[in-house]
């Protein structure tokens, strides 16, 4: 059987299934690149607004607890203080948690980008199903997801081993260390090793952020027959499309041969090129292509123009150069203003002669002035 027949998903995905799959929300996403990021967030917050959170509560608590007693008797006073105190709470709260919910908003959209999916809220019976989240907690993604967790574990606990083991000395020098000093010490010190705990999950991310990527594009890869499949539908049957054009291209020749009996001259070579012409002096404008062709098109212009009498004039040179520097329903290039307007004038006498009002025209000339450059 042949490849392209074997149903084998072995192409990249296309710019369409991929624009599609992120419209479904389905992107690539590391939780661990946003929990690490939240963790971090955290220890920062904490750091930077930690002093002026723990100086906000002591200002607060030592305020309750030095009520007199007409502020604890009368219930405005008392709303008055408690509420002083909250407000001075407030900012540090607020700063912490903005920090924490940017660092998860940077976090969760790092790897995959933005992505607002209905579609991916909308329930599913599938998600239902007692046989799929069967294989899902058989599966190959299970097996990754444990083996990612004890990874976790084990990064994890030896990082905290070897901070505990380090700060061994600081830890007992805390007891010796007089209040409340110790407990600035001990809060300094824990915030630094929740930060390198938390950052020791980088370990984790640098493993599974590509592994996602790599992933999200294996379940997304596609079967040589759907690459055909979708370009028909975003592009278009080459065969309805060949159609079509073939269709275009005949209505076009048609309009065009009925515009032939309306032109003035043909100009042929005699055998291989045709071109009709039609000049209207009181417009005042150039002589204007209305018609065109080659070989057998050549052909079918001279008999059209011969069964209703425009004058067919034979100039290989001039019919070669209007054929390939001027489009049908454009006027004519101003370079061939001369050769043409010579044409014409054969064609006006001609006419006349034949009407009894002048004699007969002197024959065209063989060699009508056309520039080096126009003559193929």
């Amino acid at each position: 059987m042949a490849e392209s027949d074997s149903g084998e998903k072995t192409e990249e995905p296309t710019a369409k299934k991929l624009t599609d799959a992120r419209k479904k929300g389905q992107i690539a996403r590391s939780k661990d690149l946003g929990t690490m990021f939240v963790l971090v967030g955290s220890a920062f917050a904490m750091m930077v607004m930690g002093n002026s959170l723990v100086l906000a509560l002591s200002a607060m608590m030592k305020r309750l607890f030095s009520l007199s007693r007409r502020e604890a008797m009368d219930v405005h006073a008392l709303t008055s203080v408690i509420s002083s105190g909250v407000s001075a709470v407030i900012f540090p709260m607020l700063a912490i948690f903005f920090i924490i919910m940017l660092a998860a908003f940077i976090g969760n959209t790092m790897l995959g980008g933005m992505a607002f999916s209905w579609e991916a809220m909308a329930p599913k019976a599938s998600r239902l199903s007692p046989l799929a989240g069967f294989k899902r907690m058989f599966g190959v993604q299970a097996a990754v997801e444990l083996l990612k967790s004890i990874l976790k574990f084990l990064v994890v606990f030896t990082v905290a081993f070897m901070l505990l083991s380090g700060l061994f000395e600081q830890i007992l020098g805390l007891s010796l260390e007089a209040i409340p000093t110790n407990f600035g010490h001990a809060v300094n010190m824990l915030l630094w090793m929740f930060l390198a705990l938390a950052l020791s999950i980088g370990i984790i991310v640098a493993i599974d952020a590509p592994y996602q990527v790599w992933n999200h594009t294996r379940q997304l890869k596609m079967t040589k027959q759907e690459i055909k499949d979708e370009f028909k539908s975003t592009e278009g049957n080459p065969e309805i499309k060949g159609r079509i054009k073939q269709t275009q291209y005949e209505m076009s020749q048609r309009r065009m041969m009925s515009e032939v009996p309306n032109s003035d001259v043909v100009i042929t070579n005699p055998t291989h090129y045709s071109i009709a012409l039609k000049y209207d002096p009181k417009a005042g404008g150039a002589p204007v292509m209305v018609a065109k062709g080659l070989d057998e098109m050549a052909i079918h212009i001279r008999t059209i123009a011969k069964e209703h009498g425009v004058e067919i004039v034979q100039s290989a040179a001039l019919a070669r150069s209007l054929y390939y520097t001027a489009e049908v329903e454009q006027d004519i290039p101003e370079e061939l203003y001369g050769a043409v307007a010579q044409v014409l004038a054969f064609i006006f006498q001609l006419s006349e002669h034949k009407k009894g009002r002048a004699r007969r025209p002197t024959p065209l000339a063989k060699e009508l002035p056309i520039p080096e450059e126009f003559k193929y």
